[in-house]
């Protein structure tokens, strides 16, 4: 049984930082491309960033190009989305998401998994 465990949410200021983590378990980890989404209130959920299954390949929405960066560790099963210069239009659940394949991929219906989500929260 594939789960998928965020953390590193939080509440900062605009212009602030954090470092969302996603720990696997389950399956083999560096098998499959790893991504996050966002869904803010009354929005849908949408593509935030994706990394493939080795970790050469990365994709980021435009509006958080230069911003965020998404990255792993195999040896550690874990996903990681560093933040910077966070806007307040950032504030959303963030969710990671496990590929259906090596990925990776923008689509949520290419994402078999998904964790339960961690709040973040930027103030003007």
């Amino acid at each position: 049984q594939v789960q998928l465990a965020e953390s590193g949410g939080g509440s900062v200021q605009a212009g602030g930082s954090l470092r969302l983590s996603c720990a696997a378990s389950g399956r083999t980890f560096s098998n499959y491309g790893m991504g996050w989404f966002r869904q803010a209130p009354g929005k849908e959920r949408e593509f935030v960033a994706a990394i493939s299954a080795s970790g050469s390949g990365t994709y980021t929405t435009d509006s958080v190009k230069g911003r965020f960066t998404i990255s792993r560790d195999n040896a550690k099963n874990t996903v990681y989305l560093q933040m910077n210069s966070l806007k307040p239009e950032d504030t959303a659940v963030y969710y990671c998401a496990g590929h259906r394949s090596r990925g990776p991929g923008y689509r949520l219906s290419e994402y078999s998994y998904w964790g339960l989500g961690t709040q973040v929260t930027v103030s003007s």
